[in-house]
């Protein structure tokens, strides 16, 4: 479904060569999931952007800019990752669910703040054993 994303073509050493928005015909099968770190010129680049032919500011755009410039680095999620746009209801729908069955089924929690803040070093065992007491039913 490419025309609902962004799509980045690579060269052989995996190097950003184009990226464009919602191709009628991709150059490749890597969508952009949209997930981006910038540093404080974006604000600057996204100030000078131009509306697209729908009249919408395009991130792709942005990352057009960064590509010129270079400076564009993108990375292929790792196997296992799994990704949902949520753009419709179907799709969120979907994500939802897939939240649900592995929550679930593996008693694993995605997205958990507390957990990622512990394994990052960020808290230490004693304060996340305070932040996980209100919730023990």
């Amino acid at each position: 479904d490419p025309e609902r994303y962004g799509v980045v073509e690579f060269d052989e050493d995996m190097k950003a060569l184009s990226i464009e928005e919602k191709p009628a015909k991709p150059k490749s099968d890597y969508a952009v999931p949209g997930l981006y770190f910038y540093d404080n010129r974006v604000v600057d680049i996204a100030k000078n952007l131009k509306p697209s032919p729908r009249g919408e500011l395009e991130i792709t755009d942005v990352n057009k800019t960064y590509l010129e410039l270079g400076e564009l680095e993108v990375r292929v999620l790792d196997r296992g990752t799994a990704w949902f746009d949520t753009g419709t209801f179907a799709s969120l729908q979907q994500a939802g669910q897939f939240v649900e069955v592995i929550e679930e089924r593996q008693g694993l929690k995605i997205g958990c703040i507390e957990e990622i803040a512990f394994e990052q070093g960020f808290i230490d065992a004693n304060q996340l054993q305070k932040i996980a007491e209100p919730l023990v039913k």
